[in-house]
């Protein structure tokens, strides 16, 4: 025999042997919910905060509150003084007052005309004794006071509406809480000039109620649930575990980190949080579709993929698949499997493709 021919033999006998019978032991993929905990940081907000700025212009009078007091909406906190706006109002119900005085004029005016016109017009019935040219006159003397007096009463209007601007703005001298709150910064002192344009007085927090700001990454957002409570654990607080609500979600992923911003409102009666504390979550991921689960030992994975090997008709059939999430003693699998199939529950690249498979028979 040639080499040739001794090569060609040596090669059918390698291949024969690559597809030998290969004894191994299968296993079910299965289909399950995947439910796990994963630990993310997050950040604790006030539920409401604002900087209470001055809405006119005045030196601070009093400040009655300071940092850490406690305040209920519509309380007094500040108030301003501005002189020159007393002389203004003064100077403005003077300008009304004056504007009554000229309606009563023209009252007395109205009063007058009309009464010379009547008599007029009543004396007019006997021909001869009164001339249609003072009957005339007399009408439109009476039109003049009318419309005269419907100016006034504009005049007065506006007079008025300049008073009630003035006492508006007077009541802006009292800075008051828009919600129950505690008092977090103070800026001001009595004596210092405050206005629209210049910084904040003080700042008020609500903290019977905050919220923790948490981003969820891309993967876990599909098991967002409304409503939902959570836990988490703070620094200030170990050993103990606090929980809030899912209330509100961005919608909107943040495109440097991946994640989404996900807020749960917490009740804080008792003050134990504090906005700035950043807690560590424990976010329930829950996949919105049932996933595919096998032994870790099951995945093979080379240089350049990953697959699981698939019982089709008595031979090895490789299934390319990514690996997901850890579930126990299982882990995820995704790729084109379906519930039930058996795969080798031992896999390695000596099993080829397309080999027939032996099964191994089960331990005595």
């Amino acid at each position: 025999m040639n080499s040739g021919a001794v090569f060609s033999t040596l090669v059918a006998v390698l291949a024969v042997s690559a597809l030998s019978a290969q004894t191994v032991e299968l296993v079910k993929v299965q289909s399950k919910r995947l439910e796990r905990m994963t630990r993310l940081p997050g950040e604790i907000l006030p539920y409401q905060k604002v900087a209470l700025h001055a809405r006119v212009t005045g030196f601070v009078e009093k400040v009655a509150v300071d940092r850490g007091s406690p305040v209920k909406a519509g309380q007094a906190l500040a108030v301003l003084a501005a002189p020159e706006m007393a002389a203004q109002l003064a100077e403005a119900e003077a300008k009304a007052q004056a504007v009554e005085a000229q309606r009563a004029e023209a009252e007395a005016r109205i009063f007058a005309a009309e009464s010379t016109y009547q008599r007029l017009k009543a004396a007019s019935a006997t021909p001869g004794a009164v001339a249609g040219h003072e009957l005339e006159l007399a009408e439109k003397a009476l039109t003049a006071a009318q419309a005269a007096q419907k100016s006034i009463e504009g005049s007065l209007r506006a007079a008025r509406a300049a008073v009630d601007a003035i006492r508006k703005l007077e009541d802006y001298l009292t800075i008051t809480a828009p919600f129950d709150g505690v008092i977090t910064a103070r800026y001001a002192h009595p004596g210092a000039l405050a206005g629209p344009g210049t910084e904040p007085l003080l700042e008020l927090e609500q903290l019977s109620r905050l919220r923790v700001v948490v981003g969820v990454p891309e993967p876990d957002v599909s098991g967002i649930a409304p409503g939902a409570r959570v836990n988490f654990t703070v620094p200030s607080w170990p050993g103990q575990t606090f929980s809030g609500v899912v209330a509100r979600f961005a919608r909107s992923f943040d495109a440097k980190t991946r994640t989404m911003a996900v807020e749960l409102e917490v009740g804080n009666s008792n003050g134990a949080l504090a906005p700035g504390m950043y807690p560590e979550v424990q976010w329930p991921v829950r996949r919105a579709a049932s996933s595919f689960l096998a032994p870790p030992t099951s995945i093979v994975t080379t240089t350049e993929r990953s697959f699981v090997i698939r019982a089709r008709n008595g031979k090895a059939e490789y299934v390319n698949v990514t690996r997901g999430a850890p579930a126990g003693d299982l882990v995820e699998v995704l790729g084109p499997l379906a519930e039930g199939d058996q795969i080798v529950r031992r896999a390695s690249d000596e099993i080829r493709e397309g080999s027939p498979l032996t099964l191994k028979p089960a331990a005595k």
